[in-house]
């Protein structure tokens, strides 16, 4: 399966640019799992335990340990997985955040928890970093169920697939009675198709997740009954072979990145016009600021990059020859982390 996948995607690159384009669009996102556990990253993945018992309910009563462990939560008759990574340190008697990572389509947890390496920024800022996985079998990975969204290729969802923002509401409220989380400390990331859910979650439990940091995936659903203003911050990459930049993608990426955020500005009533920063030569922040309950929506244009996590582990050459250019000219994990800790829950 991750050869098969591996040898469509280098087709693709082979059927010139106009092909590769229109292929890579229903591809990419799908070979990305097989892509990390074939060892396409330079740097060793980060290895998860196996599957653990569930720690037994003791919410900020101590005697948690550190590390990682792959859990198993049942949820509406499904079990589902979650792999959790506490800080080097975590005591389980002080509250502290809580950071869902999602990982992208046709991805798993533990290819998210590599490919992102964030494990490593919340031992270095002491918070709790979560990693569920997606239920919607795809080649040797997951897709989520993005409401009122197809998957890869315009594929409609399969009947009866599982509600993923119920299953992450489930998963919030299980880590929160068993770990010692800070309930107004709760925050969500996630890269492409975990993006967009992590834009979805930003409508839909507003009242539970403080901020949101999608990474290649940036939307404002429709409809999006947010409960409050929410804090969001993004990254895109201008060379984005998989979710364009300017848009005209897949059925669910019609609209540029910029208007995605313009749109977000205008759901939190903040400035009309952003205030346009250069961070470094490759990349650019338009903060829209003035926003209700003192919010803001961020975004990093980083010139050049494909569909990748900035900062991230390196990719091997493959990698790079179908989701398009890495960057490290900003390091979006500790970025994000940077993101949430300026917005608890108001």
């Amino acid at each position: 399966m991750q050869r098969g996948a591996l040898d469509h995607a280098r087709s693709a690159h082979r059927g010139g640019r106009r092909g590769l384009g229109r292929r890579l669009r229903t591809s990419a996102l799908a070979v990305t799992a097989a892509l990390i556990p074939a060892g396409l990253l330079a740097a060793p993945a980060l290895a998860s335990s196996p599957t653990a018992p569930a720690p037994p309910n003791r919410s900020c009563s101590g005697g948690a340990p550190s590390g990682t462990r792959s859990l198993s939560l049942p949820v509406a008759g499904r079990s589902r997985t979650v792999i959790v990574h506490t800080p080097a340190g975590y005591t389980g008697r002080t509250p502290i955040a809580l950071v869902l990572n999602l990982h992208g389509s046709g991805s798993t947890a533990q290819a998210e928890e590599a490919f992102t390496a964030m494990d490593a920024t919340a031992d270095a800022n002491g918070f709790i970093v979560a990693y569920p996985q997606g239920a919607i079998k795809a080649g040797s990975g997951f897709d989520w169920n993005v409401p009122n969204e197809p998957l890869i290729g315009g594929a409609s969802v399969p009947k009866g697939s599982a509600n993923d923002v119920t299953f992450l509401s489930s998963a919030i409220t299980y880590l929160e009675a068993h770990y010692c989380v800070d309930a107004r400390r709760v925050y969500s990331t996630g890269f492409s198709g975990g993006a967009r859910l992590t834009s979805q979650l930003a409508c839909d439990l507003s009242n539970r997740v403080a901020a949101v940091a999608p990474v290649s995936g940036l939307r404002l659903p429709s409809p999006c009954p947010t409960a409050r203003p929410v804090p969001v911050l993004s990254f895109h990459g201008t060379a984005d072979p998989v979710d364009p930049y300017q848009g005209n993608g897949q059925k669910y990426w019609t609209y540029s990145v910029p208007v995605a955020a313009q749109r977000w500005a205008a759901k939190d009533a903040c400035s009309a016009t952003p205030t346009v920063t250069t961070v470094n030569p490759t990349v650019q922040l338009s903060a829209f600021t003035g926003c209700a309950g003192g919010t803001t929506v961020e975004l990093y244009t980083i010139t050049g990059a494909g569909h990748t996590w900035p900062g991230g582990p390196r990719l091997a050459r493959q990698a790079i020859k179908i989701l398009g250019p890495q960057s490290n000219a900003i390091d979006a994990s500790s970025t994000i982390w940077s993101f949430f800790a300026a917005h608890p829950m108001r």
